[in-house]
């Protein structure tokens, strides 16, 4: 059986046992948290869709810890004009561990 969620502004196709980074959450390590915006859940033949989202489902998901991303490099220059600008980024994630599909 597998799902897809939304949270953090995206969207991923989940599985139980499945181990997935989104968006940094304000849940400490070992603790449960629960996506209620499941936008369709689908096993073998069977797939029910919602419209946008499944009354009902649920995803239930265990911390297993925070991190930062790797670094990206942004460079902006405007060529002949002696201007050059570089920032560099790191975002925040959670790694969960997803564990019971209902939907």
């Amino acid at each position: 059986m597998y799902a897809v969620i939304a949270t953090g502004g995206k969207q991923y196709r989940v599985a139980e046992g499945d181990v997935i980074q989104v968006e940094r959450l304000a849940v400490d390590v070992g603790g449960e948290v629960e996506f209620d915006k499941v936008l369709m859940v689908g096993a073998g033949e069977n797939v029910t869709v919602g419209k946008p989202y499944i009354d009902g489902g649920k995803v239930a998901a265990t911390v297993r810890k925070h991190g930062r991303g790797e670094k990206i490099e942004i460079v902006k220059m405007r060529r002949r004009k002696h201007h050059r600008k570089q920032m560099g980024h790191r975002q925040d994630y959670t790694e969960v561990q997803i564990g019971a599909i209902q939907g």
